[in-house]
């Protein structure tokens, strides 16, 4: 059996840097504790769901998640957030290879099951979204949105339908099924990757990025 005490661990201190002048920095004391950095979650986009706890400092805890296939997802300008299934990691700005590996980190793009925020939007407005051109609504759909309401809701659905404007880009993305989202949380720090939808300027910056890309 044989031990190696020359292991070395991750460190965050700044004694193994160089000076501005280039000088070597003389180390003054040993590694300490509260220096000590792991390695990176590199959180993969799989299932099923598999996270481990991590003990930290003063009997904190961290939660690193290794495997995630769903997340809480908010649609701002509608004030509503679901549970989606994540399909794809589509952009990353800070490196391609987090791509092709289908690595979650906080702000990369993911594209996200539409299905949860169609079927809350048809109930809530009682109006069809994502419909594509020339395709009639079917039976089930039509039942969903003509279903019987006393006459206190019908009003409600009534009133609400006057603001149920939604942005063209949405609109194409929710027939397709799938929508654009940014990982607003730090999946490695937390153990979740939630986030929300893309839109206005933020959504087309990033449909841009995605179109030089191909």
């Amino acid at each position: 059996f044989f031990f190696s005490t020359g292991i070395m661990g991750i460190s965050r201190d700044s004694f193994h840097k160089r000076r501005r002048t280039g000088a070597r920095v003389a180390p003054i004391r040993m590694k300490r504790k509260y220096e000590l950095g792991r390695p990176a979650a590199h959180t993969k986009l799989a299932g099923p769901k598999r996270v481990h706890m991590i003990r930290t400092m003063g009997g904190n805890r961290k939660f690193r998640a290794l495997r995630l296939e769903t997340g809480n997802f908010s649609w701002a300008s509608e004030g509503v957030t679901q549970k989606v299934r994540v399909l794809d990691v589509v952009y990353n700005a800070s490196n391609n290879e987090l791509v092709r590996t289908k690595t979650l980190v906080k702000n990369c793009i993911v594209s996200i099951d539409a299905a949860p925020f169609k079927q809350w939007y048809e109930n809530h407005y009682a109006v069809a979204i994502g419909k594509k051109k020339g395709r009639a609504v079917s039976e089930a759909e039509e039942a969903v949105l003509n279903k019987h309401r006393s006459k206190h809701a019908q009003k409600k659905v009534d009133k609400r339908k006057a603001g149920s404007k939604v942005d063209h880009s949405i609109d194409e993305q929710m027939s397709a099924g799938r929508i654009l989202a940014c990982i607003s949380s730090r999946p490695g720090q937390c153990g979740r990757a939630d986030g929300y939808i893309l839109e206005g300027k933020e959504l087309e910056f990033y449909q841009r990025k995605l179109r030089a890309r191909r």
